[in-house]
């Protein structure tokens, strides 16, 4: 059967794979964006930490301008605040709502739909990290340091704090993922050398708390572009191995409902 020319001939199906991630992708930064809580975590909350810290001799971080040692922790911080507090806290209250469900059941692959929102998550560090970073410059911030060693840390920083957000969200009912994911993060600030460097625990506590996924990030960062450091192995492999285990854990354990 020909249609003469002119004539509406709609063709139903479902759109490209990729246009639909790029979709729902959109969607995702856009709503985190509109929620005032989350711009308030992942935005307001770094900034403030790190002028107040940069301009008020509270915490002693060693020699040289206090923003130099803040800004590679701030930056860590907005990394863990956006992967892993506000994607567990959205993503918790989305399997509540039977959102996740909803979506679960549309032409979109939930692998497609977890990879929207990761790429989400990377839109919404890029905007913390050029901010983070004009705001450390105008406060006298020097970075030295491998640009791709940064980017590297970064990208397994991201991968290690989704997979534990998503296993969070995915295991724990929403009101326990909002009280979880704000304790965690409150208490990674104070004891993953963001702002307080891990000499001030001791050796015992520096050695544990070092071996977590913010203290490596933050660690890594500060090596590269506070020192100058090559490419920081060590933090490397402790992100990638947290990475690995949090993703694995996240898509075994995850519950759509």
């Amino acid at each position: 059967m020909t249609t003469a020319p002119g004539t509406y001939a709609p063709k139903p199906g479902a759109a490209p794979l990729p246009r639909m991630i790029a979709a729902q992708a959109a969607l995702e930064t856009k709503m985190l964006l509109r929620n005032g809580e989350q711009l308030l975590l992942t935005v307001v909350i770094p900034t403030l930490l790190l002028v107040l810290f940069s301009s008020v001799d509270i915490v002693d971080t060693g020699k040289g301008k206090a923003v130099d040692f803040l800004a590679p922790g701030i930056l860590a911080l907005a990394v863990m605040s956006t992967a892993f507090t506000g994607q567990a806290i959205a993503t918790g209250f989305e399997r509540r709502y039977g959102v996740l469900k909803r979506l679960a059941a549309s032409p979109l692959p939930r692998w497609a739909l977890m990879t929207a929102k990761t790429a989400s998550v990377l839109v919404t560090e890029v905007l913390q990290v050029i901010l983070l970073t004009v705001v450390a410059l105008a406060l006298g911030w020097s970075p030295h340091g491998n640009p791709a060693a940064v980017l590297l840390l970064l990208i397994l920083g991201t991968a290690a704090f989704s997979g534990l957000g998503l296993l969070m969200a995915g295991t724990l009912k929403a009101e326990a993922t909002l009280a979880a994911a704000n304790l965690v993060f409150l208490l990674l600030l104070v004891g993953g050398g963001v702002i307080v460097p891990l000499d001030k625990f001791g050796a015992a506590g520096r050695h544990i708390l070092g071996r977590l996924p913010i203290s490596a990030l933050s660690g890594g960062l500060r090596d590269v572009l506070q020192h100058g450091a090559g490419m920081p192995w060590g933090d490397l492999g402790i992100l990638a191995v947290w990475a690995v285990v949090g993703l694995a854990a996240a898509g075994k354990f995850f519950r759509w409902e």
